[in-house]
């Protein structure tokens, strides 16, 4: 029977020998880009990829996404599920981005897609699989990207949706009931000489859509008879940066957000000025604090004028809980991919400021969620670029190989471990109560 390092060598064999295939999944991806809930051509080709290796997938799960189910054949185990986003962002000016949507790959989601696609790769191999205990569960997951929020509300009001981020949504529906670990990759650029990062913590958030209301006149005949909403939002958001020194630093804030409807035309008192706005922090009781600022600087932009504002508060993301010992197993495998002195080991209370939905699964299952380089450029911006793809897709889709196999192999005596030894912060009845009671709708009319 061989032992786990011999499984580890045939699975990177069987990733190596399918690396040309693995690379042009995530290239194909790269080419059709599609924001959250809408990623069909996504979700296709990842349903595809699936069907040739045997398995046969469920599919639309929180509308797009595709999980499959491989068990191994050494008996029962733990459930590791390999997680891979679906979803783009909307960066016009991407040289990837689509002519018609604006729908770019600026984060390297479609690198996850091919990452997850090339790990399932080498563990399906019959010669590893047959000596895996549990199962082995590959998740293309949509929208984790918290953009479009008119057009998820409205979603919501369809009640195609409750909550408006992906892993959120999959955890409201029992997608991941059935699954005892989650593992995933997320490319990066800021890594230096490093190719392999592990820890940290992200901010947790709270999504605003937010619409002040005023009066339409004509903007040269008779101002005076209007009430200018747009004089409303621009005077609140100058009192979000008065408020920006009160702000603990030590609560990692970041408050900011985009203008979605600004008025009509330029000869009219704009009526109706619509923003979708964010507020991160690196705990929940922060977020609430910070929140709470922010509305009261938004009622004050509609007492200033006489307008009306309504504030769509939409639970976002907690933050992220990597599990130490699935953190150990990847270093040590990262290690002998890309080699010890490119790990980076980034201590657990180092917050990157953005906010991912896996930072939601983390607070319920043990999960590890690593950075890989291969990247160049801002991220989220035109300018983001992955270079690399032995770096972004070959080398992370190795290294989940070799953790799964560490779980999984010699009886899953490791994974039974991980899952034994984790402390959960919440429940799922805990966390959707959370999450539902954050969800709340401010009216507040100036007078």
């Amino acid at each position: 029977m061989p032992d786990r390092q011999e499984l580890k060598q045939r699975a990177c064999a069987a990733i190596e020998a399918q690396r040309q295939q693995i690379v042009d999944i995530a290239k194909a991806v790269l080419s059709n880009p599609e924001p959250g809930f809408r990623e069909q051509k996504t979700a296709r080709l990842v349903t595809q990829k699936f069907q040739e290796l045997g398995i046969t997938p469920r599919q639309g799960l929180a509308i797009t996404g595709v999980k499959g189910r491989v068990r191994g054949g050494a008996g029962l185990g733990p459930r590791v599920a390999l997680l891979g986003e679906l979803d783009s962002l909307i960066v016009n000016d991407h040289p990837h981005a689509d002519p018609q949507t604006g729908a770019a790959h600026a984060c390297g989601h479609h690198c996850q897609i091919g990452m997850m696609l090339g790990a399932l790769i080498g563990l399906h191999t019959p010669e590893v699989l047959r000596h895996l205990s549990g199962e082995i569960v590959p998740f293309a997951v949509p929208a984790e990207e918290f953009i479009e929020v008119e057009r998820r509300l409205q979603l919501r009001a369809e009640r195609q949706v409750e909550f408006l981020g992906g892993k959120q949504e999959l955890i409201r529906l029992g997608e991941f009931d059935d699954v005892d670990v989650a593992v995933m990759c997320h490319t990066a650029s800021d890594m230096n000489e490093h190719k392999f990062a592990v820890g940290g913590t992200s901010n947790g958030h709270v999504v605003k859509y937010v619409q002040f209301t005023g009066l339409g006149a004509h903007a040269g005949a008779a101002p005076h008879r209007g009430i200018n909403a747009l004089n409303a939002a621009s005077f609140a958001i100058q009192a979000m940066h008065a408020n920006r020194e009160t702000f603990q630093e030590e609560d990692i804030p970041r408050v900011h957000g985009i203008m979605t409807r600004g008025g009509e035309a330029v000869n009219a008192v704009p009526a109706d000025v619509r923003l979708e706005w964010r507020v991160r922090s690196a705990s929940p009781a922060a977020v609430a604090r910070n929140s709470a600022v922010v509305d009261r600087c938004l009622k004050s932009g509609a007492l200033a004028v006489g307008a009306s504002v309504k504030i769509t508060n939409i639970p976002g993301y907690l933050p992220m809980r990597n599990d130490q010992r699935l953190q150990d197993l990847f270093v040590d495998n990262a290690a002998q991919v890309v080699g010890k002195s490119s790990t980076l080991i980034i201590p657990a209370r180092r917050n990157r400021g953005g906010s991912t939905d896996m930072g939601d699964l983390s607070q319920l299952l043990p999960v590890c969620h690593p950075y890989v380089a291969g990247a160049v450029g801002a991220g989220h911006s035109k300018d983001y670029l992955i270079t690399d793809y032995q770096a972004a897709v070959v080398n992370p889709a190795k290294i989940m190989a070799m953790v799964v196999i560490d779980l999984l192999a010699d009886g899953a005596a490791k994974g039974k471990e991980v899952i034994q030894e984790h402390r959960a912060a919440l429940s799922k009845a805990a966390y959707l109560r959370l999450q539902r009671d954050l969800a709340q709708v401010v009216d507040y009319r100036g007078e």
